[in-house]
């Protein structure tokens, strides 16, 4: 059995939550449209609260999840997003009472089977579960490659098993609902080179890389994103991959 939490991120928590890029607006404009109701939304495994902020502009109220409490503490507040430090597996929601599940960049962490478990028991009739990843960036085919290299290289072996599911687009990931067909979303910021630096350092294979080795594996490539980036900002956008489904409770 997967365990409950694998905590890869409470330990540089404000980092993750300075350096992360936002998703569209558009995608929580599409997500709300498809759910039964606006009542309430359920962000599992918020973070840094980044998708619970903009459900808060569709839904009456939104729950949102952690099992780090560093992550809880670190996030964005809004009066209508409620946070608790819970395990998605056992998020103490109230039953048949949720209309919308979103989990960001997190499902390949969970307990499939008791998380689908719990999602019906959270979930109203036709309510929706939505969940996405993105993988590499995309700025411009030399700064690519090394983010690529750099990726596969000595952090390599650092990334956890889990990672697998993200590079194989969820196609691995059970998700037993109706399905939808999603529309295509991507993130774009535009960054500096020290930006995209700073988001390298939140990859929890970064971070355990540096704790065993002690080195300091951004640093190192550092001159060489700089020197291909070159002064002042540049487009940088992740495609995502989402997964869209409804909950059909007589089944």
């Amino acid at each position: 059995m997967r365990s409950d939490f694998h905590d890869h991120f409470s330990g540089h928590a404000s980092d993750y939550a300075a350096a992360r890029p936002t998703y569209p607006a558009e995608l929580f404009d599409y997500l709300a449209g498809l759910s039964p109701s606006r009542s309430c939304a359920w962000d599992c495994a918020t973070g840094s609260g980044q998708a619970a902020m903009a459900l808060a502009i569709h839904f009456d109220t939104v729950i949102a999840t952690d099992a780090s409490e560093q992550q809880i503490a670190h996030a964005s507040q809004a009066d209508k997003v409620h946070y608790h430090v819970a395990p998605a597996e056992r998020s103490g929601i109230a039953s048949n009472s949720v209309d919308l599940i979103t989990i960001a960049q997190a499902m390949h962490w969970f307990d499939f089977d008791r998380f689908h478990a719990e999602v019906r028991r959270v979930a109203v009739d036709n309510a929706i579960v939505a969940a996405w990843t993105y993988g590499l960036t995309r700025v411009t085919p030399e700064v690519d490659r090394i983010v690529r290299e750099f990726y596969d290289g000595d952090i390599g072996p650092y990334w956890p098993p889990e990672r697998s599911y993200i590079e194989n687009d969820y196609r691995d990931i059970p998700f037993p609902y109706e399905p939808c067909e999603p529309k295509t979303f991507e993130m774009k910021v535009q960054w500096t080179a020290d930006a995209l630096l700073a988001y390298l350092r939140t990859w929890s294979s970064v971070k355990r890389f540096q704790a065993e080795t002690g080195r300091d594996a951004v640093g190192a490539i550092a001159p060489e994103i700089r020197r291909a980036w070159g002064p002042g900002l540049r487009a940088v956008s992740w495609p995502l991959i989402l997964k869209v489904g409804r909950v059909n409770q007589m089944l």
